[in-house]
């Protein structure tokens, strides 16, 4: 009986799978470098998904970063010009950029958002799993994940990486 129960979840999964992966569900390609100069830095608020980098180029050079709240995103200067993003956890932060005196180059709010393309959520009654499916589905650990699937999914890659050395 749990044969035939998971068997359309996995149909569904793979479909589903298939059209993220041919572009005919999540809108395309996206941008993977965002440029921030002056007050419109104020306005926009600047994207990267959960468990994800991206690149932040800036006009002035960076001397100082500050993170609202780390725990949502950070950052890391990579040259006085560009920064690296890199989502923590879902949510809103802020972001400051100040140059070598002090004075502010942007002010800056992150916004960080689950990656819809190229994931199944599975749910079986209250818990719930991740699968990473490009093209292949393979178990991925998600901010939510049922903590057993998160545990095996740990000790799975561990072992793995243990037997690589």
């Amino acid at each position: 009986m749990l044969k035939t129960i998971l068997n359309p979840v996995r149909t569904i999964a793979v479909v589903f799978a298939s059209m993220v992966f041919l572009g005919m569900i999540g809108g395309g390609a996206i941008a993977q470098n965002t440029s921030v100069q002056g007050e419109a830095a104020a306005n926009e608020a600047v994207w990267v998904n959960v468990n994800m980098a991206r690149i932040l180029r800036i006009a002035s050079p960076a001397a100082t970063v500050i993170v609202g709240n780390p725990g949502i995103a950070d950052v890391t200067i990579q040259d006085p010009q560009t920064l690296i993003l890199t989502g923590r956890s879902y949510g809103k932060t802020n972001l400051i950029i100040l140059d070598s005196i002090g004075n502010p180059i942007a002010d800056i709010i992150l916004s960080v958002v689950l990656q819809r393309a190229g994931f199944v959520t599975v749910y079986q009654g209250a818990a719930r799993t991740t699968l990473s499916c490009a093209p292949n589905c393979q178990p991925t650990i998600m901010l939510g994940d049922d903590t057993a699937f998160t545990t095996d999914a740990i000790s799975s890659s561990n072992l793995v990486a243990s037997s690589a050395n």
